[in-house]
């Protein structure tokens, strides 16, 4: 996420949106920027002794991403009362004259995302504690996956219909597009990656019991807490949608970092050692879930599939000028690698 200047946001508007819906009063104390994840805004602040985390899209997006915040916010205030981390729901602004774009509030995270910095101590001394993280990142999501879709009001939020068959022709067709970009040399760099589609069409499995599906669920997408190993909040929910919850297993074993703690993209956990591998948090999913895994490794391919077709799009957007030349190749190095080893592994 790129780095805010307190000052993009309007906290005069911002408070008088606050004083309409009751929410503190008084001076916006202490604005700070959050960084990480995802290119969304967060500020965190306090008002009346009371702390708020405010995310929202950049200015100039459009109504798509105020379309994608009141979406986060009806899966966040979806799960009040249940047992997934996550930041709790304030309250939600859709209406974008207020500061630019639509915007909610949250609850702050007492906590840390263990990718891209050196783990803080404990967690940092004791390889326990770091072996119990891996497990609590498969924990957070088997509580997911028992939130009831219509208990939780969340009927019409996603086609769980057929989601698994529209899976391959719609990450083609994003493949595709990436050749009106100029200077993207083509797939000659992304191997493979046709052959893995096939594959994945010709294994597909039958559609399971849907359930809520957060989309893009890794490491840089925990928050773990200060004062323990569990998660204490799932966090960039831009993605979710309702579809087959196996695929964000078959994301976090296709994004899980190998022996030296580099994983898919910018992941990177250090110190590594005593985390679970990727055989033990498919164990751990196993002997706490009643969904059935025999095609878990097909649902890592998918993952792998998607992710590396996400990661060469923004390759092929640096190639044209529009995205750090930086970012751009070690995206495309690890759109690469996500191929070739979810390739090695269904050989």
């Amino acid at each position: 996420m790129a780095t805010l200047d307190p000052t993009a946001i309007d906290l005069r508007r911002l408070s008088a949106w606050m004083d309409s819906q009751g929410l503190g009063h008084g001076e916006i104390e202490s604005p700070t920027p959050l960084t990480g994840g995802t290119q969304n805004i967060l500020l965190r602040f306090v008002r009346a002794g009371r702390g708020y985390v405010l995310r929202r899209p950049p200015a100039g997006r459009g109504p798509q991403a105020d379309m994608g915040m009141v979406r986060e916010a009806r899966v966040l205030a979806a799960l009040a009362g249940s047992r997934v981390p996550h930041a709790g729901l304030v309250a939600l602004c859709a209406d974008p004259l207020v500061l630019g774009a639509a915007f909610y509030l949250m609850e702050p995270v007492d906590g840390f995302n263990p990718s891209g910095r050196p783990l803080p101590a404990p967690h940092a001394d004791d390889p326990h504690w770091r072996r119990a993280m891996g497990y609590g990142a498969v924990d957070a999501l088997l509580r997911l996956g028992e939130v009831d879709i219509e208990s939780a009001g969340l009927s019409g939020f996603g086609r769980p219909e057929g989601f698994l068959q529209r899976q391959v022709p719609r990450w083609r067709q994003q493949l595709a597009g990436y050749a009106d970009l100029a200077g993207w040399p083509g797939l000659q760099g992304l191997p493979g990656v046709h052959r893995l589609g096939d594959w994945l069409e010709a294994h597909r499995p039958g559609d399971s019991a849907p359930g809520i599906l957060h989309g893009d669920y890794h490491l840089s997408n925990l928050m773990f807490s200060s004062h323990g190993p569990q998660v204490a909040a799932i966090i960039d929910w831009e993605l979710a949608t309702l579809g087959d919850p196996l695929l964000d297993l078959g994301w976090l074993l296709a994004t899980w970092p190998d022996a030296s703690g580099q994983g898919a993209g910018t992941i990177h956990v250090r110190p590594w050692s005593g985390f679970p591998s990727r055989d033990e948090l498919i164990a751990h999913y196993r002997a706490h879930s009643p969904r059935d895994l025999t095609h878990v490794e097909w649902y890592a391919a998918l993952a792998a599939y998607k992710l590396g077709i996400l990661l060469e799009g923004s390759y092929a957007r640096c190639r044209a000028g529009n995205a750090a030349q930086a970012v751009g190749d070690l995206h495309h190095t690890s759109a690469a690698r996500l191929i070739h080893e979810a390739l090695t592994r269904i050989a």
